[in-house]
């Protein structure tokens, strides 16, 4: 094997041995899968090679488990819980796997046989660019959970070929280019050729002699199903999550347009079974854009059910009476946000038009089987679609829903006469504007499904007291809470190694690992200066490697020994990068006017933010450009650039986010209150030793209750006052804080470049209007007067004062 590490690979003798757990082994079947799994020229193994090879060998364990996963459930007969979500942002799976299997030494030793280490060959894998943010992170959290519990579950997804998009930082701002982790190939997923279903579009409906109803014509697609292992931690158990591609067949492919030279239009349906499966959430500013996103989520939705109910009827034959009406003790669809909405009237389109039960059958087993979890209160985030669009498309579908909205309303009427009133705000259809009339996917959600959860507490309690209120008057006990979790696997246990130890060893247990309560035993460790330094050594350790992360993504160097300061999460207005950022130009406007002495006495800070802002979402975008332009000055003005720096991480995903977090120290999540539903990066700064800084918002509330007040620097109006915020600022009754406008007039002056930042500016001023009247209070006094600003820089001065944040 000429070529890098070569010599050392020719000395493994190549050997089948799949179950291997043993560092020569588990060498022997890496050199096995080099061989006779090739995918790349014979006399190749440099550090790509070695780590499809490496991969694949870990595949082996996982096949061998997942296998008897799969024949357990076949044989118990379990209800099963299917997860559908349009994203899944899964990280990296090769510490993932070796964690989880308990063989990651093994396989650091294996792979040195070949001159590698592991870390490096971690490093050569993408992240799978199946989703964007917390709401992907949330789905991927729970596989790993609920494979760990060994719960009988699988998750469902599209398996988008380009992803939202990779993010690169020029001069003009963000660039959005495709992502390429398929460009090669995936080695953790396998096609299940025989796993194949019919998804159709478009045609019409039939009335039958018998007066049923068919859906026909119209265009059909294949999806193929791509499956890829989840192992649970420390249990035999290994459960899928399945993804969707869409593909045409051979007999689509018209051969004599090509010969005759019409080669666009003779493979036409095969292009558009591409674009399904191309992007995650294309730009819907056009009606191509909509139906697409239509498509996306029905296509996700029927092959998901088509599977669920084939595998139901491959085990009822086993039952005694194999009844329909047992499809709900058997089976759990629970919907991730409303992007999977259609398998409502999917489910009862399969269960009336193809297994020829009736309505209220049909009804009653949907009912039972669905669940809706809600993940935001924002207006434009609650899906609703065109009636237009979706009977052109989907024109079975729009008569059921009809009749769901049809029946929901005669019930108001006959059971609840005091909610008549409210029936044109809770209906499925609105026709409120005859030129747009819509389908409200979450009032259809809410209507159709026996349980609707949000994901912290007081989300949930906003749900219920305002977004959902008429609800429940009319079904109290539907509503529930589910706060946000994290696996303390990936964000604590493989990501920052040097903490979990210390963990270990002073609790003496790594059951933690599965079992975060037994982190109380550290309390009675808290004023033990010997764990002090522990700590901070093991967080002086993830700070150097992030340190070294930054300079490899933007060149710029940064002090182990500064304060970090992290905020990561999508851009967007309400999550309010914009006052961190402002912040900063404040605080180097403050060093610029400080003596030399008096900068002596400043706790050096390097303020880190990363994101991505949606293509279309100009004024997030305009704030990734608003960051590098400041780090652009700040980092490179030799008067400040000890005591601060300013850098945006470009392209975060999972797998940056694992560096970042265990380097943290001070963390911002500072969304307006009221308007994230949980987060859960909170979590896992939280549970790397960081301190946070944020706002009484999503499961903030229930983090600031298990740290202590005060240890978590709290600053912000609160949910209930934004709206009386908002209204004295339209009734004229702002007055900004001197702050704020300096740190306004300072980017004015074009201290960070001639880029002509008024349009988000003038997003701060004026007292209403849309673009206007800063209704996400950036800079909104507090009833004491005191601006947000002001008082995040208050804040985050305290922190400032600790000697050790790290131990928070």
């Amino acid at each position: 094997m000429p070529g890098s590490n070569c010599a050392a690979a020719d000395k493994v003798k190549p050997a089948a041995s799949p179950a291997a757990d043993k560092p020569a082994e588990i060498a022997g079947n890496i050199s096995y899968h080099a061989q006779y799994s090739p995918h790349f020229s014979p006399l190749a193994f440099g550090p790509e090679e070695a780590f499809y090879a490496t991969a694949e060998s870990v595949r082996d364990h996982l096949i061998e488990r997942w296998n008897d996963t799969y024949v357990h459930f076949h044989k118990t007969d379990p209800k099963q819980t299917y997860y559908l979500s349009m994203e899944y942002l899964q990280g990296r799976a090769l510490t993932n796997a070796v964690g989880n299997l308990g063989i990651t030494g093994a396989y650091a030793e294996a792979v040195k046989k070949f001159g590698y280490e592991l870390e490096a060959l971690v490093g050569q894998e993408k992240d799978a660019a199946l989703g964007n943010g917390g709401l992907g992170r949330l789905a991927s959290c729970f596989l790993d959970s609920m494979a760990t519990l060994n719960l009988p579950a699988w998750g469902y997804g599209l398996r988008y070929r380009y992803g939202l998009f990779k993010q690169r930082i020029t001069k003009e701002g963000q660039e959005e280019i495709a992502e390429d982790w398929l460009d090669k190939f995936s080695p953790w997923e396998i096609p299940r050729h025989d796993v194949v279903f019919p998804v159709r579009f478009f045609g019409h409906v039939e009335i039958l002699p018998d007066g049923s109803r068919k859906w026909v014509g119209g265009e059909v697609l294949k999806a193929l199903a791509y499956d890829v292992p989840i192992p649970g931690y420390k249990t035999k158990n290994a459960i899928s999550l399945r993804l969707w591609e869409a593909k045409a067949t051979a007999e689509d492919f018209n051969l004599f347009q090509f010969n005759d030279g019409q080669y666009e239009s003779s493979a036409q349906l095969h292009a558009r079974a591409e674009q399904i499966c191309a992007v995650l959430y294309p730009g819907d500013a056009t009606e191509e854009g909509k139906l697409l996103r239509l498509k996306q989520q029905f296509f996700l939705c029927s092959a998901s059910l088509q599977d669920m109910i084939a595998r139901f009827k491959e085990r009822k034959a086993d039952r005694v009476s194999g009844k329909w009406s047992e499809f709900p003790s058997k089976v759990a669809v629970q919907l991730n946000d409303t992007h999977p909405t259609l398998a409502i009237p999917e489910l009862m389109r399969l269960l009336m038009d193809e297994e020829g039960l009736g309505w209220d059958e049909a009804w009653d087993i949907t009912y039972r089987t669905v669940s809706y979890t809600n993940h935001t209160v924002l207006p434009e985030a609650l899906e609703k679609w065109s009636q237009i669009v979706m009977r052109k498309l989907l024109p079975r579908h729009m008569e059921i829903i009809e009749e769901i909205d049809k029946r929901f309303r005669e019930m108001v009427i006959s059971k609840h006469k005091e909610m008549e009133g409210k029936i044109d705000s809770m209906k499925v259809l609105d026709g409120s504007n005859p030129q747009k009339p819509v389908v409200r996917m979450a009032n259809l959600c809410v209507v159709s499904s026996h349980t609707v959860n949000g994901v912290a507490e007081l989300h949930s309690n906003i749900l219920k007291q305002e977004l959902f209120a008429d609800y429940v008057s009319i079904w109290p006990n539907k509503f529930q809470n589910k706060t946000n979790g994290i696996t303390p696997r990936r964000w604590l246990k493989f990501c920052n190694p040097e903490l979990s130890e210390i963990i270990t060893k002073w609790i003496k247990t790594d059951q933690w690992t599965s079992d975060l309560d037994l982190l109380t035993g550290l309390r009675k460790f808290a004023d033990d200066e010997k764990l002090h330094a522990e700590w901070a050594a093991a967080k002086l350790a993830c700070k150097k490697r992030l340190a070294k992360h930054v300079l490899d993504a933007t060149g710029v160097t940064i002090d182990p020994t500064s304060l970090f300061d992290i905020q990561i999460k999508r851009i967007h207005e309400y999550k309010r990068q914009l006052l961190n950022i402002l912040g900063a130009v404040y605080r180097y406007k403050k060093l610029k006017e400080m003596s030399a002495e008096e900068k002596q006495k400043v706790t050096p800070r390097t303020v880190m933010i990363g994101g991505k802002a949606f293509a279309t979402y100009t004024n997030a975008k305009r704030i990734v450009k608003l960051v590098n332009d400041v780090g652009a000055v700040v980092n490179n003005d030799p008067e400040v650039n000890k005591y601060l720096k300013v850098v945006f991480i470009p392209n975060y995903n999972v797998s940056v986010a694992e560096v970042l977090i265990p380097g943290s120290e001070l963390s911002q999540h500072i969304s307006t209150a009221g308007m994230e539903a949980s987060g859960t990066s909170n979590m896992k700064f939280s549970l790397n030793g960081c301190v946070i800084i944020g706002t009484l918002d999503g499961a903030n509330v229930e983090i600031r209750e298990e740290v202590g007040e005060d240890n978590f620097f709290l600053f912000g109006a609160k949910a209930d006052q934004v709206a009386g915020l908002r209204k004295d600022r339209e009734n004229g009754l702002f007055k900004p804080d001197p702050r704020f406008e300096e740190a306004k007039q300072l980017i004015r002056s074009g201290a960070f470049g001639s880029y002509n930042y008024e349009p988000l500016l003038d997003s701060l001023e004026g007292n209403s209007g849309f673009g206007r009247g800063d209704y996400f209070l950036v800079g909104m006094p507090r009833r004491s007067g005191t601006s947000s600003l002001a008082l995040l820089r208050e804040r985050i001065g305290r922190c400032s004062q600790h000697q050790m944040p790290s131990v928070g």
